[in-house]
């Protein structure tokens, strides 16, 4: 049996802020004129910014001033010792993969207090963290693990050209069909597109060693003509999609078993009725963007689905 691997990577919906302004607890000011205050007493000293607690230089100060106006995170050398905390912190849940490539993090508040620093230190660590290649910011939903990021296989997006390569086998295509087309009303929905754009469907029979394997289609949403110019029976379709600067990044992936009905079967040369696996996909780029929608499905006696679970802390 030829076993084939593949991932689902984790997303959730939680929606996360950005808003390096924001300010945290109660801040003192000085008393001004008119103060009640009895002749004599003590009067309090002018409260410090938050930002200064985390090492960063206090707006409008002299340290500020004489930086000049900041443009990124300061160096983690230089960072304040709550900064450094939380970084080592962070780093450290990110090497246990505690939260997985391609994943979004825990909300700001749940996020400084399990490493106990203020969401101000927080910001700026995940800000270094950013400048490292570990984590990654999207507009208006938070914090995200970067999905290129080293890690151990089952959780490892794959084409299949590239598992058959990884296991020295040869991997082909026979294409049954290339269409541009108008997307369904479905289809856009789930490729966050406007209705009817255009698209390229594929229809493939994937093979072992000329063994049918899985009847595999595919719906594009970029790079469309080059794709449908393409001779596909043995190229992979990352491929042709990172040659025209679409980088694929994640996979939402889910998998559930049906019967053959007389097409696949006939198309697998599997026996009406046998069990298949049938996997279901969409893929996003560089930007988060969905780009892909795949479903592929996989004779039973020759696909093994494989996939890490982790159990929250």
């Amino acid at each position: 049996m030829v076993s084939l691997v593949q991932s689902p990577l984790m997303t959730t919906n939680e929606a996360l802020g950005r808003r390096m302004g924001d300010s945290e607890g109660d801040r003192n000011s000085p008393p001004g004129h008119g103060d009640s205050r009895a002749p004599g007493a003590a009067v309090p000293a002018p409260a410090i910014p938050a930002d200064a607690a985390s090492g960063g230089p206090v707006p409008g100060g002299p340290a500020a001033e004489a930086a000049g106006p900041q443009t990124g995170p300061p160096p983690l050398a230089s960072a304040g010792p709550a900064v450094q905390l939380a970084h080592q912190q962070l780093s450290r849940l990110l090497d246990q993969r505690v939260w997985m490539p391609g994943s979004q993090l825990p909300g700001e508040r749940a996020l400084a207090k399990r490493v106990g620093v203020s969401r101000s230190s927080l910001r700026l660590a995940l800000a270094i963290l950013e400048t490292e290649g570990r984590v990654h910011a999207s507009a208006q939903r938070g914090w995200f693990v970067r999905a290129d990021m080293v890690s151990e296989p089952p959780s490892v997006l794959k084409s299949f050209s590239e598992v058959a390569r990884a296991r020295g086998l040869t991997a082909s295509a026979q294409v049954l069909s290339c269409e541009l087309r108008s997307a369904t009303y479905e289809e856009a929905q789930r490729l966050r597109a406007a209705p009817a754009s255009p698209v390229v469907e594929i229809v493939r029979v994937r093979g072992l060693e000329n063994v049918p394997v899985c009847v595999d289609t595919t719906v594009l949403a970029r790079a469309q003509d080059t794709v449908a110019s393409s001779d596909l029976t043995d190229i992979s379709l990352f491929s042709l999609l990172e040659d025209s600067g679409v980088h694929v990044m994640r996979s939402a992936y889910t998998a559930h078993a049906e019967a053959a009905d007389h097409r696949i079967a006939d198309l697998l040369g599997i026996p009406l009725g046998s069990p298949v696996l049938v996997c279901d996909e969409i893929t996003h780029d560089q930007t988060d963007t969905p780009v892909l929608l795949g479903r592929a499905v996989y004779r039973g006696d020759a696909y093994r689905f494989e996939a890490t679970l982790l159990r929250g802390a």
